[in-house]
């Protein structure tokens, strides 16, 4: 075997071993985000903190988007040449029209609870959700990076952008729960449950760009 037939054998191991971290990882965000979003939802209606609670069904909306990835890196490790195939493509559509239906629920019941003065019970929940979701998907971030740059992989980059905006979707769940733990700010809850649908919207729209094939950088 020469030198060049050495190179080429080691970059293909390199790359192999690469997606097989890249699979594990859109793996590990699919079992992350149907927990959180369990938690979330359940102490959402048991506080009546409605950010939580659309956090928690954003949570399951990226678990769609998660199996979409999961596929699309199975897909590249047995048939690297194949550019995208049905399934992917319904599944972007898919998580479009979910994360659409999440951001007008959310408008919808964030100006009904302005409207009639509700106040969550407690928003200690939301911030330690908060607090996890940070500390998980900075870990997710760094390492999808990593084995997208090491892959010159657009899509698995995309993907960890999309990780990127759950830890700010974090940080926002983070900052109104704990106002309103601390102070009791009136309708701050609901103001970081708009939030929360405008990010649900944004990640909706760029959901549809890449089923219609356009790359996006900057990706849910």
């Amino acid at each position: 075997m020469n030198s060049t037939t050495q190179e080429k054998f080691s970059e293909q191991v390199d790359r192999q071993r690469c997606l097989q971290i890249a699979f594990w990882l859109s793996m590990i965000t699919i079992f992350y985000n149907a927990l959180e979003g369990i938690i979330s939802t359940y102490f959402g209606l048991q506080d009546d903190t409605l950010a939580l609670f659309g956090f928690g069904i954003d949570s399951f909306v990226e678990v769609l988007s998660g199996i979409g990835i999961a596929h699309m890196v199975y897909r590249m490790q047995s048939n690297p040449t194949v550019q995208r195939d049905r399934f992917e493509k319904q599944a972007l559509q898919l998580t479009g029209f979910c994360f659409y239906f999440l951001a007008i629920g959310m408008m919808l019941t964030s100006g009904l609870t302005i409207w009639a003065g509700e106040q969550p019970q407690t928003t200690l929940v939301g911030i330690i959700v908060a607090l996890v979701s940070i500390a998980s998907m900075y870990f997710l971030v760094k390492y999808k990076l990593r084995a997208g740059r090491k892959l010159d992989s657009q899509p698995i980059i995309a993907d960890a952008n999309c990780t990127k905006t759950c830890l700010y979707l974090s940080v926002l769940l983070l900052v109104s729960s704990g106002l309103y733990e601390l102070f009791h700010i009136p309708y701050v809850d609901a103001i970081g449950a708009l939030g929360i649908s405008w990010f649900a919207f944004k990640e909706g729209r760029e959901a549809f760009e890449k089923a219609k094939g356009k790359e996006c950088g900057d990706c849910c």
